[in-house]
């Protein structure tokens, strides 16, 4: 056996009854018969002969017998199990819950034991046991399932089969007797095992194991560095860009992926790097919920490459079919900026299927922008220097007249480019470098004053000229809008950063926040507003705001950011632009995040009173239940008896009756005033009424009704004590009936009492069991007595009731262990500060002893 984990083999099926256990059986014999060792851990046959011919020749080891509320469970022996270290071990009932009282809640948890100590375990589980697909089996059966399995152990498996049956072939098996007994077989047809039902049941069963073997073969893929795509299911990628055409997309591509059975949709927004993706917040968050809606996942990523993007994207996700929308470019724009999105992926998609949809919008797009992402002041200026600049450069190199040569001309002119290009970008520089062209060529190129070249060296020498003009301009465009870009995506991640720490940090003031956006955007004012509905009408409310503002909707502001259906920021001061209107997102997803917290913070505040009385409440009524009837049963029974005239009754027996009604009434009073006095002291108005006193004054009421023997070991010179008489004699009265309920019969509870300090120590010793160490705290919670197994002894309130009056008169009650086993209860009350200088008198019945007092 390996020294390492174990191996964990899983049967799924959709239903009970399709053979999982049959299954595991054969296994378990097959090894056998290889030599392996195999012990069955536990399996449930259900009373099925051919399940239970299959475990002759197997080891089955005993169960562990388990007593829960009067009655006795088999459980799996996981010592047992352990113990024997077979090589392999068959534990049937993957999700089955564990009595309690077991090492762990849930069987997965054993078996996850046994795999951890190097075993291998072969188990079985049904498809509605499956936490992630419980309540779709409910809506589906009626029935809902209470023991299930998280879906992460059975994904975690090294091996899942599915045991496949179809309906009408289980169905013929339950008809036969081998499923049910035969007083079961017509609920069972009628109800749970309907044909729709398990035709249901078997298609979650193979679409979720088909989800498990996908999730497999991408991990295959990955690791075998495998990027073709495997057409073994269909992955439709539909590209969005925000654009109107997009719901058209979204919707052509879901009817793709529908038609064949188990596709996915998967959506991708392309981000360029340098942020200036022009698309519409608003309309990528609606196409967003849209794909949601149709059951497809959204995706957005970054690349300046679009086609290259896209596809990386689809091989990634093994996509067979792409998804794209016709350009909306005019023609113009086509001829200028060449081939666009859909060619381009077309021609790199290899094995992926492009779909190029038709939608309205096609053609109808306006021109590019010809400034890249400078501002149109500084295009404004480009093309005005680019329109004067060549002619100063002619008439300040006219003025040199023939000291300079067409080669110095030629670099001054392409110097005025670069300039050009510095100032106004691309298209400016190139304007500058045709308007040169022509102004060297009429200037400077032999015959001057013409548009003629005599010499073909100064025709190359013009050619080059042109070229290079326009290579340079290009290179210093793209140069100056990188620095451009690298300065603001600088200035964006400081913000964000300073975001991120306020999120860390837990910071929660909103109108902090949007003080920070304000600022950061220069704007005048930010204000987050949520919409608020009635029946009739629709309003918008301002929650938090920061600056001077006027705005009463989110129209009347100059930007407005959504960050979720119902709440938007809106910002007045000057439009944003895209890149701009990302990163305030980000600020309004997080003021949204801060409302959404404080508003469950609110929430969680208000329901914690109610959820506490209610769990009192509850533990009051589950837990007085026995006892509050078993008196009342009693007296009722005993009154009865005494007011019927057909049965002529003895004095002893009167007098017997009598007894067992006042017993009766007695035992309710004690009942109602614990009830009551705990009550009081979590309310917090329970009157103590302290006085200096001694611990062996009140021994004798707290003893009257205990009914058992007792040791009293309290010396009469302890010093008096600060309590209030009657809370402290129910706390010893309590404390003993508790011993006396866990003493051995021949160990009586002994109540000693000791001065230790400036406190007197009042110990119940008992003989029993005592109390395990992770317990201590629970025996003093309400309504919990240890153990909780029934009701017949008890609401579990002696304990609580005990500590609580004892530290309402300042004292204290802490458990100990007893020598020797047990557990000592210890009673700490403060000495009473008197200024008496004789010892109290001792009280009736009290004396000084150097063996322990043996009281009844």
């Amino acid at each position: 056996m390996s020294s390492g984990r174990g191996y964990l083999r899983i049967y799924l099926g959709a239903a009970p009854g399709v053979g999982k256990t049959y299954k595991m059986l054969g296994e378990g014999k097959r090894r056998l018969d290889r030599g392996t060792d195999v012990v069955v851990g536990f399996v449930e046959t259900h009373g099925r002969e051919h399940t239970e011919t299959l475990l002759d020749g197997l080891e089955v080891l005993p169960r562990r017998i388990v007593d829960h509320r009067g009655a006795s469970f088999t459980e799996m022996d996981l010592d047992a199990v352990l113990a024997r270290r077979p090589e392999v071990a068959l534990v049937d009932e993957l999700a089955h819950t564990n009595v309690p009282g077991s090492r762990n809640a849930k069987r997965w948890q054993d078996i996850d034991e046994l795999l951890a100590a190097g075993i291998d375990v072969i188990s079985t589980v049904n498809i509605q046991h499956l936490e992630s697909i419980n309540d779709v089996v409910e809506k589906i059966t009626g029935v809902p399932q209470r023991e299930t399995v998280p879906d992460v152990v059975v994904r975690a498996a090294d091996q899942i089969e599915l045991v496949d049956m179809t309906p009408e072939a289980l169905r013929r098996r339950m008809a036969h007797g081998n499923v049910y007994a035969a007083d079961k077989i017509d609920a069972a047809l009628s109800n749970y095992f309907r044909v729709g039902n398990l035709s249901a049941l078997r298609e979650l069963a193979l679409l979720w194991l088909a989800d498990r073997v996908d999730a497999g073969l991408q991990q295959y893929r990955a690791q075998h560095d495998i990027d073709s795509t495997w057409e073994a299911r269909e992955r439709v990628v539909v590209a969005v860009t925000g654009g109107p055409e997009g719901e058209t997309l979204i919707r052509r591509a879901a009817r793709i992926a529908a038609r064949s059975s188990g596709g996915d949709l998967l959506a991708v927004h392309v981000t360029r790097s340098d942020g200036l993706t022009g698309a519409n917040p608003t309309a990528l968050a609606n196409q967003r919920r849209l794909v949601e809606s149709l059951g497809g996942t959204y995706h957005q990523v970054v690349g300046d490459d679009v086609p290259a993007s896209l596809l990386a994207f689809a091989r990634a996700e093994n996509a067979t079919q792409l998804v794209l929308g016709g350009s909306r470019r005019s023609r113009l724009a086509a001829l200028l900026t060449g081939p666009g999105i859909g060619a381009g992926t077309i021609r790199d998609s290899g094995d992926i299927d492009v779909h190029i949809v038709t939608h309205a919008e096609m053609g109808r797009g306006r021109m590019p922008h010809l400034g890249g992402s400078l501002t149109r002041r500084r295009r404004i200026q480009g093309f005005v220097l680019a329109v004067a600049l060549p002619p100063l450069l002619a008439i300040a190199l006219g003025v040199g007249g023939d000291t300079l040569n067409l080669t110095s001309n030629v670099l001054t002119f392409l110097l005025g480019v670069v300039v050009v290009a510095l100032v106004g970008g691309l298209w400016p520089a190139l304007v500058t470098a045709l308007g040169g062209t022509f102004v060297l060529n009429y200037s400077f190129t032999p015959p001057t004053k013409t548009f003629s070249i005599a010499e073909p060296n100064n025709a190359l020498a013009l050619g080059i000229f042109v070229l290079v003009a326009a290579l340079v301009s290009s290179v210093v465009d793209r140069a100056a809008r990188r620095t451009r870009e690298a300065a603001r995506s600088a200035a964006e991640s400081e913000t964000l950063a300073t975001l991120a720490g306020n999120v860390l940090r837990g910071e929660t003031a909103l109108p902090a926040l949007l003080e920070r956006v304000r600022e950061a955007f220069g704007m005048t004012c930010a204000v987050l507003m949520e919409r608020v509905r009635d029946e009739l009408t629709e309003t918008w409310v301002p929650i938090a705001s920061a600056g001077t503002t006027t705005c009463r909707r989110p129209e009347e502001g100059d930007a407005e950011i959504p960050a979720r259906e119902d709440l938007v920021l809106v910002l007045q001061g000057r439009s944003l632009a895209a890149d701009e209107r990302r990163m305030v997102g980000a600020f309004a997803a997080h003021a949204a995040a801060l409302i959404d917290r404080a508003r469950l913070s609110e929430a969680a505040a208000e329901a914690k009173p109610l959820a506490e009385a209610d769990r009192l409440r509850t533990a009051l009524l589950r837990a007085v239940g026995h006892d509050l009837r078993s008196p009342l049963a009693s007296a009722k029974a005993s009154v009865t008896s005494l007011r019927t005239s057909d049965v002529e009754w003895s004095p002893d027996e009167r007098d017997e009756l009598l007894a067992t009604a006042d017993e009766s009434l007695d035992r309710l009073t004690r009942l109602v005033e614990n009830l009551l006095d705990m009550s009081r002291l979590q309310a917090g108005v329970l009157p103590v009424f302290s006085r200096p006193m001694a611990v062996d004054e009140v021994l004798p009421g707290a003893l009257v009704d205990v009914g058992a023997d007792v040791l009293i070991d309290v010396p009469h010179d302890l010093p008096l004590v600060q309590a209030d008489p009657a809370l402290l004699e129910r706390v010893i009265a309590n404390l003993v009936s508790n011993a006396v309920r866990h003493s051995p019969a021949k160990k009586p509870p002994l109540v000693a009492g000791s001065a230790l300090g400036d406190v007197v120590e009042v110990r119940i010793v008992d003989r029993g069991k005592g109390i395990p160490q992770a317990d201590r705290d629970k025996v003093f919670a309400p309504f919990q007595r240890l153990g909780d197994t029934d009701n017949t002894t008890g609401v579990g309130l002696g304990l609580a009731l005990a500590r609580g009056l004892a530290e309402a008169m300042g004292g204290s009650l802490h458990p100990e262990d007893t020598p020797g086993g047990g557990v000592t209860m210890v009673i700490s009350m403060p000495i009473a500060t008197t200024s008496a200088e004789t010892e109290p008198e001792p009280v009736p019945g009290s004396r000084e002893r150097d063996e322990p007092e043996v009281q009844r």
